[in-house]
């Protein structure tokens, strides 16, 4: 089963070709929030306690059929996260780590759930991992639940991407080189502090 993907002013376009054995998921660490907050898209990434809702797959199962010139890319820090969004609109895409070689994206929800779609349960199923909650806004955090599963989907779809060589297979990297398709803004430590005082404003 397929899924669209698209950013908000629809320059950017793409579809999960394989939504099977995706890890559907929400995020409460900080980080997630700092990026949602560096595009402006806090008020329509976060949920009322900071959390953001991810789709974890292979990038191999993802494929960019239009706009990938749009393709931005974001490390909060020196050696964090890959974080992708559509230069065109600030509609953050996905996540992902540095080294090809370990297969993994984690779709923020905002690229998945335009107009037409069917709701992310129905394509990805129900959310099976709450994780980072002592991230999350509010005194009562939510409970946590399936990080132990999560660690083993992470780590039995990245080594079947290994031995299929389907870690090649990406929108995020060069084929030839290895290097990200597009050069990644990193914060100064300045533009992190900033950003992270207005994570701590917002909660």
């Amino acid at each position: 089963m397929n899924h669209l993907l698209q950013c908000r002013c629809g320059k950017l376009r793409g579809e999960v070709t394989d939504t099977g054995g995706a890890n559907h998921a929400v995020c409460y660490c900080r980080s997630c929030q700092a990026f949602a907050t560096f595009l402006g898209r806090d008020a329509e990434v976060l949920d009322g306690r900071g959390g953001t809702t991810v789709i974890q797959t292979s990038p191999s199962k993802l494929a960019i059929t239009g706009g990938a010139d749009q393709l931005a890319c974001l490390r909060l820090t020196e050696k964090g996260l890959l974080r992708w969004y559509a230069a065109c609109c600030r509609t953050p895409i996905g996540n992902t780590l540095a080294d090809p070689k370990v297969s993994f994206v984690g779709l923020v929800h905002t690229c998945l759930d335009g107009a037409g779609q069917p709701p992310l349960e129905q394509a990805f199923g129900p959310v099976r991992s709450v994780v980072n909650t002592d991230g999350a806004r509010g005194a009562d955090k939510p409970k946590p639940r399936g990080m132990g599963p999560a660690i083993l989907w992470f780590l039995g779809q990245g080594l079947r991407a290994r031995l299929t060589g389907a870690w090649r297979r990406t929108p995020f990297f060069d084929a030839k080189t290895g290097a990200p398709v597009a050069r990644p803004q990193v914060l100064t430590s300045e533009e992190h502090a900033r950003l992270m005082a207005q994570v701590d404003a917002a909660a």
